[in-house]
């Protein structure tokens, strides 16, 4: 089922919490709506399942393939819901939340007892929680309680599976198993899913395409890998990752800060540039590209990278760098260990527009 908003906007008093958005999610997609508190993706997701309105005097519309439903209620869009808390009924077993759904259609369009418990098998069984089924909430770990809302969520066949922060009360390694089961649930099955979540990894792991939110409006939709690689301004750069900034007067291809100087192509004048750690590279002296020399302030393990921490007088805050173990053996890499940073390549936002620029570090 595809998902199509036209022109929604949301206020809440004299606080917009919308600005006016269109999206177009295609049947069978998986969508993260990503951004930090109070960019509008919650309240875009609740518009989408029909617990919020929207403003009417904007002329908003939203569809579900053909259909208009934007002044259907929520109970007649055929929408699953996950929250975040699971909102598991406590004394009910897993099979009868499961069930409950299912239990409470109008008589007409209810299925038998045996249709419902068989039912009720088959996603239990799809959530692998088949034998706890005459088990109550408490005696569930908090993953498995998420995957009991999620079949509770499946159970009536939604057209579309919406998820609230599905994985915020979960801690990171049952985050991570829960991201891949629900990732290759989703495959299997084909339903439209559209996910809340303000965790960066998350949303690159799990997605199809990500909707990078920023004070009440969509500043990217893209995929992970063109999201990352091709940020469309500088709030989608930063939001997603580490970032190292080198600020200075750029004059006859120079950028200069302090002591420390790289060769650039940018236009005259004060510039600022930005890159990732993986974008850093380290050595034992500085070369015709780049004087930036540092000194190194934390080496941590971080799997098959060390992750290295940076200082100097010339930088306003410290500099990651990614490396690897090898690498970091034959520089001798220890706290105190003075050494020169280069570039790779590096990103530059004018102060004037959202453009981008990329480059590498030039040579005289």
């Amino acid at each position: 089922m595809s998902i199509r908003l036209e022109n929604i906007q949301k206020h809440f008093g004299r606080s917009q919490a919308l600005t006016s958005t269109s999206l177009h999610i295609d049947n069978g997609e998986l969508i993260g709506l990503l951004g930090p508190s109070g960019s509008g993706k919650t309240t875009l997701l609740r518009i989408i399942a029909g617990l919020e309105s929207p403003d009417a005097e904007a002329g908003p519309r939203i569809l579900f393939g053909e259909r208009d439903v934007t002044r259907v209620h929520v109970r007649d869009r055929r929408i699953g819901f996950v929250f975040q808390h699971y909102a598991l009924f406590r004394h009910m077993s897993v099979f009868d939340n499961v069930a409950f759904g299912l239990t409470v259609l109008p008589r007409r369009s209810r299925p038998s007892s045996d249709e419902i418990r068989a039912q009720v098998y088959r996603l239990l069984e799809m959530v692998q929680l088949e034998h706890l089924a005459a088990r109550y909430p408490a005696q569930l770990s908090g993953g498995q309680q998420q995957r009991v809302s999620l079949a509770r969520a499946l159970a009536l066949k939604p057209e579309v599976l919406l998820l609230d922060e599905p994985f915020g009360a979960l801690d990171a390694k049952v985050r991570q198993d829960l991201r891949r089961w629900l990732r290759h649930l989703h495959d299997e099955l084909g339903f439209t899913s559209v996910f809340v979540t303000h965790d960066q990894e998350e949303a690159l792991e799990l997605s199809d395409r990500v909707v990078v939110m920023s004070n009440g409006r969509i500043e990217q939709v893209d995929t992970p890998d063109q999201l990352y690689r091709n940020p469309a301004n500088r709030f989608v750069f930063e939001f997603l990752g580490d970032v190292n900034h080198m600020e200075g007067e750029v004059r006859e291809g120079v950028l200069t800060c302090g002591d420390a100087k790289l060769h650039v192509e940018l236009p005259e004048g004060r510039q600022q540039l930005l890159f990732r750690p993986h974008e850093v590279t380290l050595s034992s002296s500085a070369d015709d590209i780049a004087h930036l020399p540092a000194i190194v302030t934390s080496v941590v393990p971080v799997g098959a990278e060390i992750r290295v921490e940076l200082t100097a007088e010339w930088m306003d805050q410290p500099w990651l760098a990614t490396v690897r173990h090898q690498e970091a053996s034959a520089l001798g890499l220890a706290r105190g260990k003075k050494v020169y940073a280069r570039p790779l390549s590096w990103h530059h936002y004018p102060q004037s527009t959202s453009a981008s620029a990329q480059g590498t570090a030039q040579p005289a």
